[in-house]
């Protein structure tokens, strides 16, 4: 199949939904630009700031993005390229992108406030406190497993020790050095614009000249030599003091700017995929459909049944439950009107499709280098969803420009920085959530941060509440993305599934629609309860045969708990939908 058809089919597709679709929700939920948003009633100057749409969205893209539309449909792209593309596209327009916009929806009016919160209004207290216990557990494994995957693209060891030598050890320094000059350059960015108020379309042509100007210096001066274990303990001290930052110091800026990164990346690979596909080399070698059940692997795709393996696998490209908090923790305290939200949320979301067929692509133009067994692939270099990633974008730009144009390698290295700068920025913003979350645990009904003295006091300090998630998190970090991947792309699922419930139990209870989010809570509660009870049993009969570390028992009750918590919340959400419907009824 020709590549360059099936994204131009894709986009087509992810257009018509985001302007019928995407429109038809904002009628049926009453968006109203007319209403207050929470970043102006409750403006604060740290958490609560107005941000214009361009940068707000720019922060909520590269903050749900991370690596997950990159590598969840390259590894499951063994199952076939029509699998693939049908769960991106009907996913991400019924399925994610209702999830994405309902949550902002939803916290918007409900002062910003988390999805915890809009369970308790729509089920009660303890419908919240299960929530939070739920959320928490999950942002967790985010941080643990993204914390782990920045420290491996920047250390010159892995998280097992082995030493990263010659031309990957350079490309770690350069993709390392470029990332902290990044930073830099973000605050610079946000003291011109909200300092000295900076008019947006100067300071971006600054903060572009500037991304170039880091890019250079980062590939020709790369001095930084560290191991995987000490950048662990520099992200774990950057992310305690990111994710209490003001958000207009760093948070914004930085988002914005990595923004054009992502433009640059969808840019560079459409032309590279109608590039090649002119020359005659951009064809999806990948199988049509290729079973329903994978068994084997060679360590870069998944295995298992197609159901309920794809659909947990292909998380960000397609559903996510990250994305709900993303949308109520740290947007909804920014958007500027309610008319906003749409771009931000579901204009995200399916943007988000775009680089998941992007990524199919990718790996389709490397298919015959990658399907080969362990061995073989290690031998390619195109041993993570990254480098497949960026190997296949770069090799098609190689196509039409020759192999060995320096343009090539040009644009591998710019890939890697993309992704590490979204899984980055995925990271601090999930310390932020989680910081949120576990102040709201103690809070009792309409109690804020503020009301609360003694024990509750420290227990809903900021910088209390963020030590105690960087530590838990980075600690579980440092066993490797590679034990944590797994669980946490169950537990994400399933938090899709917790979190389309609570929208639709609460647009219930408010008198709107809210059909459309009968299907995609119900499939995606049945899709990761499934995959969570195959890891169950999978981890106790490694256990039960003497194979188990103390890992296999983590993640048998890990799965566990969390099967337990979501299956109360689904009885708490079904039993209210039920009340409602007697009351229509009646």
């Amino acid at each position: 199949m020709n590549a360059a058809l099936v994204l131009i089919i894709s986009i087509a597709v992810l257009l018509c939904g985001y302007v019928f679709y995407g429109g038809w929700l904002a009628k049926q939920w009453g968006i109203d630009p007319k209403r207050k948003t929470p970043a102006h009633e409750m403006e604060d100057g740290v958490d609560y700031v107005p941000a214009k749409t361009p940068v707000l969205m720019g922060h909520h893209f590269s903050s749900i993005a991370g690596a997950g539309p990159i590598n969840g449909p390259i590894q499951a792209a063994i199952f076939g390229w029509i699998p693939v593309l049908l769960w991106v596209l009907i996913g991400g327009i019924f399925f994610g992108g209702v999830h994405d916009y309902g949550a902002l929806f939803a916290s918007m009016r409900h002062q910003g406030q988390s999805i915890g919160e809009v369970i308790e209004d729509a089920m009660g207290n303890l419908a919240k406190k299960i929530f939070i216990i739920f959320a928490y557990l999950t942002l967790l494994l985010v941080v643990a497993a993204f914390s782990s995957i920045v420290a491996s693209t920047f250390g010159s060891t892995t998280s097992a020790g082995v030493a990263v030598e010659g031309a990957a050890l350079l490309a770690h320094q350069q993709t390392a050095m470029i990332s902290i000059l990044f930073i830099l350059l973000a605050i610079l960015f946000g003291f011109l614009v909200y300092r000295k108020n900076m008019p947006i379309g100067p300071a971006s042509a600054v903060g572009v000249l500037g991304i170039i100007a880091i890019v250079v210096i980062g590939m020709n001066w790369c001095p930084i030599t560290i191991s995987y274990n000490a950048w662990m303990w520099i992200l774990a001290g950057y992310i305690l003091v990111a994710s209490v930052t003001p958000v207009w110091i760093l948070l914004q800026p930085r988002d914005y700017l990595s923004s054009f990164l992502l433009y640059f990346m969808i840019g560079v690979a459409v032309i590279a995929i109608l590039g090649a596909s002119i020359v005659g080399q951009g064809n999806l070698e990948i199988p049509a459909f290729a079973g329903w059940t994978i068994s084997e692997s060679n360590g870069l795709f998944a295995t298992g049944s197609i159901f309920p393996a794809l659909f947990v696998t292909i998380a960000c490209g397609a559903i996510s439950g990250f994305h709900s908090l993303v949308s109520s923790g740290t947007t909804s305290k920014q958007i500027d009107n309610e008319a906003n939200a749409r771009p931000v949320a579901y204009g995200s979301m399916l943007i988000e499709c775009v680089v998941a067929v992007i990524s199919l692509c990718a790996v389709g133009f490397v298919w015959k280098t990658v399907s080969v067994d362990k061995e073989a692939l290690a031998a390619t270099g195109l041993t993570s969803p990254t480098a497949v990633f960026a190997g296949g974008v770069s090799r098609m730009i190689g196509s039409f420009v020759g192999e060995n144009s320096p343009l090539v390698g040009v644009v591998y290295s710019m890939f890697v920085l993309a992704v590490s700068v979204f899984c980055l920025t995925s990271l601090d913003t999930a310390t932020r959530l989680a910081r949120y979350m576990f102040q709201e645990f103690w809070l009792a009904p309409d109690e804020t941060v503020k009301d609360v003295t003694g024990t509750k006091k420290l227990l809903c300090n900021p910088y209390f509440a963020t030590i105690v998630t960087v530590v838990l998190g980075v600690g579980l970090g440092m066993t490797g993305y590679a034990k944590i991947w797994p669980l946490f792309g169950a537990a994400n699922q399933l938090l899709a599934a917790v979190g389309l419930l609570a929208v639709c139990t609460w647009l219930g209870k408010v008198g709107r629609n809210n059909k459309m989010f009968y299907i995609p809570m119900v499939f995606m509660l049945i899709v990761t309860i499934c995959s969570l009870i195959q890891t169950i049993t999978g981890k106790v009969k490694l256990i039960s045969a003497g194979n188990g570390d103390i890992w296999a028992f983590v993640q048998a009750i890990l799965a566990l708990l969390l099967v337990v918590l979501a299956l109360v919340l689904a009885v708490y959400s079904f039993s209210n939908l039920a009340k409602q419907k007697k009351q229509e009824s009646k």
